[in-house]
């Protein structure tokens, strides 16, 4: 899943990724899979804190960006800083759509959508798979 070219921070081999994460962790952040909607732990989350990758830690959106879209997963509207992402083109499954990783270790966190409708200051929604990210809370 990963661009085998590009070095990350934190680089390990799927058997060490498989000895970190359960199968469903290991499904989405490492093969791109994506956690059914309305099942994740930080869907409807008011907590403030900071979201942080379940791979390697690295804070990735605050709270304060987060917002209620009702698509079924949570939704920011911009990342903590533009370096904590990467994006990628996906054009999986007849659509063209932009991938969101992690940019610290190349983790599947979701995808991002531009649209006028989402009424946020970015026109932009990130929706994050909750099981890609840890909350710790402030």
């Amino acid at each position: 899943m990963t661009d085998s070219t590009k070095q990350y921070a934190v680089s390990k081999t799927d058997a060490e990724w498989k000895a970190q994460l359960s199968p469903a962790e290991f499904q989405v952040l490492r093969k791109a899979g994506t956690e059914r909607a309305y099942t994740g732990e930080y869907t409807d989350t008011k907590t403030v804190g900071v979201y942080k990758c379940r791979a390697c830690d690295a804070e990735l959106f605050r709270s304060e960006s987060k917002f209620d879209s009702h698509c079924g997963w949570p939704s920011f509207f911009s990342p903590l800083a533009e370096d904590r992402v990467e994006y990628i083109e996906d054009t999986t499954l007849g659509m063209k759509r932009v991938e969101v990783r992690c940019a610290n270790c190349g983790s599947h966190l979701g995808h991002v959508f531009e649209g006028e409708g989402y009424n946020t200051p970015t026109d932009l929604r990130y929706c994050i798979n909750s099981i890609s990210l840890t909350l710790a809370p402030q």
